[in-house]
């Protein structure tokens, strides 16, 4: 199913995240063999689980006239008065139902990484207009001969900025909730995430995050952070199970239980894709308050948990998740339905259910890749945090190393100021047990001169995030 090519060339291209989530997936699907394999192994002892026949009678998906008890298992149930729970018939049609659930997730996931990369490489060139716009703006500082310069943090935060807040906070009317949330339900589905929403969000993580390089690759670290999440998106997590089991159970007659469900992803991904949009309307007019009350001179867009639900930006992700595995599932109890017993049969119901049923979940399946995901993707990082785990796979090596390395440098220092200490007061070494003292060599900044003491015991900075992506790139090239 999932061919040596596909792995080859996600090698090849150095894609270590999505070649981990391609290995994530094929761990899902190994479990679906092994529940099936756990099913084989222990049929002979599901078969003799006797439940009353009234249970049967009320609990079936659509009514079902003759029924004719012919199996070992339903032999015995039978002697007992009762039914069995599950026939070995039901148990082969379930081995399918597994198969094909397996086969629709694996083509949805597929689809998913497809349309909402496509969206996102639709960013890249606004990306390189803001490189070129950042290099035009620092050639433009370092030849104005004026003493007091604008700073050009200040001047790329008020063009990429200043836009945005302009666009979401223009009008009166725009300030009530109920007219935001109603721009931002209905903007998820026209320009859901425009240029101008794209380079102030940038300038807004960029000036936190990095403000001593501008020409951070904003686009590419997206991009490393969507991989990672993506590799929780294709799992099966125990309540997703637990989910295809309560749907099961309550698949009853009369209760039109398939296509009510079709309508709860549709719902959370419309509720999803206006909360993204209203975080960054939330944002926009934050910064237009500072101004007013002239707190900041230039708008400053300032990311904050605050505005996700309960201040956990990991709750998008799990709706999203949520409403992939749910719409795969329908989709796939749909075929599995059509290929064990047709469309014309009572688990189908009407046409028009199964019709609107099946049209449903492609809409979802497509507005959730290419809008709402591609949305969570830059939106996700208003949070105020950063996503280490994109910068590459070396990342956590590397600060590793760094913390090590800052240990060894604090106890050396620690031993030089020591040694520094006894020398002033004429004590001898405890070591050596002689009178002159020990000496440790100190390395000198660059710049100091030959006996400068400046600086010498000044302790370890954190690396950098420029020292740590460039650490990062080179370790996933090796």
């Amino acid at each position: 199913m999932l061919s040596s090519t596909t792995v080859q060339a996600l090698k090849h291209k150095q894609q270590k995240t999505l070649y981990s989530s391609l290995q994530r997936l094929k761990e899902e699907l190994m479990l679906l063999g092994f529940i099936s394999f756990i099913l084989s192994l222990s049929q002979s002892f599901i078969v003799h689980i006797c439940i009353p026949e009234t249970a049967t009678r009320f609990m079936l998906p659509c009514k079902r006239e003759n029924h004719k008890v012919i199996e070992e298992g339903g032999i015995v149930c039978k002697k007992k008065g009762d039914v069995p729970f599950l026939s070995l018939e039901a148990l082969h049609q379930l081995h399918i139902f597994i198969f094909v659930l397996g086969l629709v997730h694996v083509v949805f996931c597929a689809t998913t990484i497809l349309l909402g990369g496509a969206k996102i490489r639709r960013w890249k060139h606004w990306e390189n207009g803001i490189h070129r716009d950042i290099q035009h703006k620092f050639a433009e500082l370092q030849t104005d001969i004026v003493g007091n310069v604008t700073p050009l943090h200040v001047v790329l935060r008020h063009n990429h900025q200043g836009e945005l807040v302009s666009e979401r906070t223009r009008g009166f009317w725009k300030q009530l909730a109920v007219v935001s949330w109603i721009i931002a339900f209905s903007k998820q589905f026209h320009d859901s995430v425009g240029k101008s929403d794209y380079e102030a969000l940038r300038s807004a993580f960029v000036l936190i995050h990095y403000p001593r390089h501008p020409n951070f690759d904003f686009h590419k670290y997206m991009t490393r952070a969507l991989e990672h999440d993506f590799k929780r998106v294709v799992g099966i997590s125990w309540y997703l199970w637990l989910f295809v089991i309560v749907f099961l159970l309550l698949n009853i007659n009369g209760w039109h239980t398939y296509f009510w469900l079709a309508f709860l992803p549709l719902f959370l991904l419309l509720v999803v894709g206006a909360k993204l949009q209203h975080i960054i309307t939330r944002l926009a007019q934050e910064a237009a308050a500072s101004l007013a009350d002239k707190t900041n001179q230039v708008p400053n867009i300032k990311p904050s948990k605050e505005h996700f639900w309960f201040g956990k930006p990991s709750i998008v992700l799990h709706l999203i998740h949520f409403i992939l595995f749910q719409n795969a599932f329908e989709i796939g109890f749909f075929f599995w339905v059509l290929v064990t017993y047709g469309f014309d049969s009572c688990i189908m119901e009407k046409k028009a259910y199964a019709i609107s049923r099946l049209v449903i979940g492609l809409i979802i399946q497509v507005v959730c890749s290419y809008i709402t995901l591609p949305l969570y993707a830059i939106v996700t990082h208003m949070s105020g945090d950063i996503k280490l785990q994109a910068l590459g796979s070396g990342l956590h090596e590397s600060v590793a190393n760094w913390a090590t390395g800052a240990r060894k440098r604090g106890r050396s220092e620690t031993s030089l100021r020591n040694s520094l200490t006894l020398k002033k007061a004429g004590a001898t070494d405890p070591v050596a047990g002689r009178g002159d003292s020990v000496e440790i060599p100190v390395a000198r900044a660059p710049n100091e001169r030959f006996g400068s003491s400046r600086n010498m015991l000044t302790p370890a900075a954190v690396p950098d995030l420029d020292e740590i992506v460039s650490v990062a790139d080179v370790d996933s090239r090796r």
